[in-house]
């Protein structure tokens, strides 16, 4: 029997006068790779800040760890927030502080009760898990784009959370950086034994990596399915998305 880990019911969003989410419920299984794909301003980062609780439903329900979320319980989402990496789409890295202090600053503040020995331990095995095995000292300005990718990515993942989300990981770099951080993302998922969820308009990127994959479309989930079953699906809208055909518009 599957485990879910989050699950969402019929979630609306209006933001202006534009229904971004249209009744979205998604299940989403613990320790997959789950992958939210479609075009741009379709919906995909404003379903995951709901995830989180920087975002409220106009309607719907959320429920994360097996547990209702109620909206209006602060407390109760930090709680949850602990328990999330983020890896954002710009990095968001602090300029300012070495690799090292970087992932130390998420540790002072998630898990205050480490020892200095424990916090160094775990800043050391996140770097290695990413690839970037005694690079504590370096700055963030010195790193190349791929770099500052996998010191994000190694943020993300120090505290150990249960889930790991994902915003655009792959966006502004070149083709073969893009492929050595998916499959990054790929071989991580093994080794840390949590929960991934992407959201991308990448459709290779998707294909590689994922478990499973949803694709959003004017609101809505119109798939979800497995790599396999997103290559050989007949809806038209899924087709045009997938065979790069939607320069403009999905047609209607």
């Amino acid at each position: 029997m599957d485990s879910y880990i989050i699950e969402t019911y019929d979630l609306k969003k209006t933001l202006g006068n534009k229904k971004v989410l249209d009744g979205v419920s998604v299940k989403i299984k613990e320790k997959e790779t789950f992958t939210i794909i479609g075009q741009s301003g379709v919906g995909k980062s404003v379903f995951l800040k709901h995830l989180i609780g920087l975002m409220r439903p106009d309607e719907g329900d959320i429920y994360i760890f097996g547990e209702k979320m109620d909206f209006d319980d602060e407390e109760k989402w930090n709680s949850v927030r602990k328990r999330f990496g983020m890896l954002f789409q710009g990095g968001a890295l602090f300029d300012s502080l070495t690799v090292g202090e970087n992932l130390y600053f998420v540790l002072e503040n998630l898990k205050p009760e480490l020892s200095e020995k424990e916090k160094i331990k775990a800043i050391k095995r996140a770097l290695e898990l990413v690839e970037l095995k005694d690079t504590e000292n370096l700055t963030v300005p010195s790193l190349s784009g791929g770099m500052m990718k996998r010191v994000a990515l190694a943020r993300a993942i120090v505290a150990e959370p249960a889930v790991v989300l994902f915003d655009e990981p792959t966006t502004g770099l070149d083709p073969i950086t893009t492929a050595s951080i998916n499959e990054l993302i790929f071989s991580l998922k093994n080794k840390i034994n949590t929960t991934f969820i992407v959201v991308t308009h990448d459709i290779k990127s998707a294909k590689y990596i994922s478990d499973r994959i949803a694709m959003i479309y004017k609101g809505k989930i119109i798939f979800i399915g497995t790599p396999d079953e997103l290559s050989q699906t007949d809806n038209p809208y899924v087709v045009q998305f997938v065979n790069g055909l939607s320069e403009g518009p999905i047609s209607a």
